[in-house]
């Protein structure tokens, strides 16, 4: 199919998306586009599938006419449709009464399967085979009254799908093809051609399994028209699927459901992102007769995160598609919004996603095992596009299991885009911008990690920032951390994290928010608005310098059959320094600063409170400190970045008080730059000046002048074998160490807090003893007022503030871990993160391997020759293969605790070096008594002591160095004795003996 625009280019491209924002009648409403659709189907029924023509958008009409192509196969009408007999017999038995055990709403119901017992009579008592533990009634959540809400306000029974004919997979038959020109639809020989058994079982034909270990292909390839020289299949979904849903009618063709239902479609991918739409691939909400306007596209990233994690997102994600289809007082919301809608997830490399990830997709009916290809017509395969309108929703989700459902669920249009290769983060999200959203065009995109749940209504919550202010170019909401009770006293780090979120969600977003400018929109949970984001005229704005960072990280090899080549070498030229790759680890600050200093626009960016969403954190110390290095590195030189570049805000079209703002707000970082700059060193000094200040006699506290020795002694080893460990050390190895060192100075945190009061109240019990209390007496005190004034702008700040929120529940289950593992946030975090600025990676994840794909050949006709399964029972044994994968909980990782060599080698070493400095730091700490050692000694004797064990040290070494000296010159003159002696004596002609 050729797409084409009357004004053709991206000047025609740029006024059609100019008129779809702003001619309201260019679109209809959602019962408007299904009148439409099937009024359309009806006046333009023929015998020919509408897979190639052109679209033609007059903007003076606002309306699309479509050209009907010349046929380009013939029909055999005398064979039997797939379509008529494709779902006719039953599979799960829903149309008997069901005994009393088998109430859907026990536990223990399953659905009764069908398929491959060879009976279509609604015998109840066929036993099932375990495979569909997977699917089980809709329940409600404890205290979930939003979606019992939701679900009042639906009408389940009126969703109704697009009718319209994408299929273009053709079966080949050897007879037809050489008595006749072209080829035949699969829907005419299937079941003619097939020599087996019903997938679904009769008495006359008992069906035979397909051996499990062979790989499901079909026995003859089948010829593909594709859609604009492109590989493009429009497969049915499996009917193990299609008869779980509520008005699937095994009698009727497709089971009585529209196609937008009964058919998946793949998409094979030969080019970058940047030339998807100049290409023109097509994605299906704006291939059907009335394109469908995208006003909110969900974006998920993911690399091997499992089922678990991809399950708890899309839970979120559907329930909020539920709210938003509940909503019927909304003018843009309510019925049919899920055709406004579309799901994008986006996988980072074909080898490295998750296998129980892959097979819960395929339990959704978005992906189907076989149809991907390598390489098509020689070229290589980029990306692999799976797109199906699911309704199939997630029950539940456990630590363990997700369970699927097909009751009370709103349809989903789902685009599930599996990258051949794995290209970091930014690659996938420039996939969902220069591809999929050149040619959806959405208003609102919506960026998701997986494993983030966004919560009922945070979606919408969202989206009506940007529909409220017209200058809001980006929003973001509170994201929280996954918390289990046991996990308080257990994995102090969880909770420690969770107060962390809770105060920049409370303290930190608020206040950027309140400027205009939020230094970063965490990737995790975050939307734009899309028109906000695009470039200039020149290829210079926002985009440019977002995805600059994927060409700056990458290796400098190109391939040059690589259709973004150029492009890449170009770009490859300008050599990324350190400041500027570590810089663009935090690639999403560098978005947010160029959306606010946008030449000739005032874009703002706002924090939406009400909106949010739970996150996984890092449970273990190793990935903890991963995480925070990329972290922290890229928001220091990202900081660094929008300050040297801040007065591009006075190019920009805000206003001058805006700009004033800008300018208070970019101080105030500065500061806050300046500060985490001499964070270690300003630690170190408050320590000592609290530890010291016990030695003093007058507070009566003998213990303190040994325990500033040994927590000083202790502290300089922790400090020392951090920075040991962070160079060349991957912390999964030398977790033990780290382990360690946090202990510590969890109880050097306590220990000074415990300074600190002591502190205070002797400095309370003075004031008492003279008889002189008053107000200003608590101020003229040096050491009080300070400990006062720190403490309160510190801890009884969050107190006040959380409490001003109405959120005060971390402060008692999370304050404690905080302020324990702060000392490891300013040492352990830090000297990481600096120690490794060379490494611009985004850390190490799993592989869990792949498998090599075949080939697509292109035929002289234009059509290709392509192997995929199509056979019934293929198709229903491929998805019942992909359902027992999710059935049961994920047994072990067989690597989990196991230590690699290069690890252990690393641990030796480190052992190695760790010895080697604290012993020489011995010697000179007892010689110097430096660390601590002169607080032992009183001050009328400290020089004489000093001197005395100098003068020791000296002659000891220097006799040392003289006995060297003699033992070695002794042994040199031995031998020129011995040497003489030898040749004086003669040989003995050992050899000859």
């Amino acid at each position: 199919m050729s797409y084409q625009r009357t004004n053709g280019g991206k000047g025609g491209r740029d006024n059609a998306r100019h008129n779809r924002y702003n001619n309201t009648s260019t679109f209809h409403d959602g019962s408007d586009d299904d009148d439409s659709s099937i009024e359309f189907l009806e006046h333009n029924v023929t015998n020919t599938p509408l897979t190639q023509g052109t679209y033609n958008y007059n903007h003076s009409t606002n309306s699309m006419s479509f050209q009907q192509p010349e046929p380009i196969y013939h029909h055999n009408h005398s064979t039997t449709s797939l379509g008529e007999s494709y779902y006719n017999q039953p599979i799960f038995n829903t149309s008997t009464s069901h005994h009393p055990s088998d109430d859907p709403f026990r536990g223990d119901y399953e659905m009764q399967y069908q398929g491959y017992n060879g009976s279509s009579s609604g015998n109840n008592n066929i036993n099932n085979n375990n495979y569909h533990q997977s699917f089980v009634p809709h329940v409600y959540e404890d205290e979930d009254s939003e979606e019992r809400e939701f679900d009042q306000r639906i009408q389940y029974n009126q969703f109704e799908g697009d009718h319209y004919d994408l299929a273009t997979a053709s079966y080949i038959d050897d007879d037809i093809e050489n008595s006749q020109a072209g080829f035949v639809p699969i829907e005419g020989t299937i079941d003619e051609e097939r020599t087996i058994g019903s997938p679904f079982g009769t008495n006359e034909e008992p069906f035979q399994e397909p051996p499990l270990e062979e790989e499901v292909r079909s026995k003859k390839p089948i010829r593909a028209s594709g859609i604009n020289g492109h590989l493009v299949l429009d497969c049915p979904v499996a009917g193990e699927l299609l008869s779980k849903f509520p008005d699937y009618k095994q009698d009727e063709k497709d089971g009585g459901l529209s196609r937008e239902f009964a058919f998946m479609r793949y998409t094979a991918v030969t080019c970058g992102p940047s030339n998807f739409y100049r290409d023109a691939y097509i994605l299906r909400p704006v291939h059907y007769p009335i394109p469908r306007q995208t006003e909110l596209m969900i974006v998920i990233t993911m690399y091997n995160e499992n089922d678990i994690l991809l399950g708890r997102t899309l839970k979120g994600v559907f329930k909020n598609i539920k709210y938003l289809e509940s909503k019927s007082r909304s003018s843009v919301w309510g019925k049919d919004s899920w055709k406004k809608i579309v799901v994008c997830i986006v996988s980072d490399g074909r080898t490295k996603i998750n296998e129980r990830a892959q097979a819960l997709l395929a339990g959704l009916g978005v992906y189907q095992e076989g149809l991907a290809k390598s390489r098509v017509n020689d070229q290589k395969v980029q990306a692999h596009m799976y797109e199906y309108t699911t309704r199939v929703g997630i029950s539940s989700v456990t630590d363990d299991v997700v369970k699927l459902t097909t009751e009370k669920i709103v349809p989903v249009q789902m685009l599930f885009c599996l990258k051949e290769t794995n290209a970091k983060k930014i690659n996938s999200h420039r996939w969902c911008f220069q591809a999929i959203g050149q040619v959806l065009d959405p208003k609102i995109v919506i960026l998701l990690d997986c494993g983030t749940q966004p919560a009922g209504k945070s979606l919408y919550k969202l989206w009506k920032e940007f529909d409220r202010d017209h200058r809001v170019a980006g929003a973001c909401g509170e994201i929280t951390a996954s918390l289990k009770k046991r996990q308080m006293l257990t994995n102090p780090l969880v909770y420690g994290q969770n107060f962390e979120y809770k105060i920049s969600n409370i303290l930190d977003k608020p206040t950027e928010s309140s400027f205009g400018f939020i230094s970063v929109l965490p990737g995790a949970f975050s939307a734009y608005r899309n028109i906000a984001l695009q470039n200039d005229v020149n290829g210079n704005g926002p985009l440019e310098k977002y995805f600059k960072g994927e060409f700056l990280h990458s290796s400098g090899e190109l391939d040059p059959q690589d259709d973004e080549y150029e492009m890449k070498r170009q770009l490859l030229k300008e050599e990324a320094g350190i400041f500027t790759s570590n810089m663009y680890l935090a690639e999403d600050r560098i978005l947010c600063f160029e959306l606010v200093a946008k030449h000739g626009c005032n874009w703002l960016l706002r924090y939406c409170k009400s909106a949010s969403a739970e996150t996984d954190v890092p449970e273990g110390l190793a990935e903890f400190i991963l995480q925070r290095r990329r972290w922290l590195n890229g928001s220091f030189f990202a900081a660094i970045y929008a300050l040297v570049h801040f007065p591009k805000i006075w190019t920009s079209s805000h206003s001058f008080g805006r700009k004033i703002f800008f300018q208070i707000e970019f101080f105030y970082q500065f500061i806050n730059l300046i500060v985490s700059w001499f964070s270690i060193g300003s630690y170190f000094l408050v320590f000592r000046i609290l530890t010291t200040s016990l030695i003093n006699a007058d507070l009566n506290f003998p213990p303190g002048n040994v325990l500033s020795v040994v927590f000083l002694w202790l502290y300089l080893a922790s400090i020392v074998t951090t920075f040991v460990l962070s160079f060349g050390n991957k912390p999964k190895g030398t977790e033990r160490f780290y382990i360690v060192i946090v202990i510590f100075f969890a109880i050097l945190m306590a220990y000074m807090i415990f300074a600190a009061i002591f502190l205070a109240v002797h400095a309370i019990q003075d004031i008492y003893r003279n008889n002189q209390f008053s107000v200003d007496l608590f101020f003229q005190n040096a050491q009080f007022r300070d400990l006062i004034v720190a403490t309160a702008s510190t801890y009884a700040l969050y107190f006040f503030a959380s409490f001003l929120y109405f959120e005060p529940w971390h402060m008692f289950t999370s304050f404690i871990q905080y302020i324990l593992l702060s000392p490891s946030y300013i040492n352990v975090l830090n000297i990481y993160a600096f120690c490794n600025i060379d490494d611009i990676s985004w850390g190490t994840k799993g592989d869990v391997g792949g498998k090599s794909l075949g080939e697509a050949k292109l035929r002289e006709d234009g059509t290709f020759d392509v192997s995929v399964p199509i056979l019934k029972e293929e198709i229903n044994q491929s998805y019942l293969d992909q359902l027992e994968k999710i059935r049961d909980p994920a047994p072990p990782s067989e690597n989990e605790g196991v230590t690699s060599s290069e690890d252990y080698f690393a641990f030796i070493r480190s052992m190695t070096v760790l010895i080697w400095m604290f012993s020489n730091f011995v010697i000179i700490a007892v010689v110097l008594e430096t660390g601590g050692f002169n607080q032992f000694v009183s001050d009328n004797n400290q020089n004489v002591t000093k001197t005395t064990r100098s003068e020791i040290f000296l002659t000891v070494i220097l006799w040392t160095v003289a006995f060297m000296a003699l033992f070695r010159f002794i042994g040199c003159i031995y031998y020129l004795f011995s040497r003489l002696a030898r040749r004086m004596k003669g040989s003995e002609h050992a050899t000859k003996l």
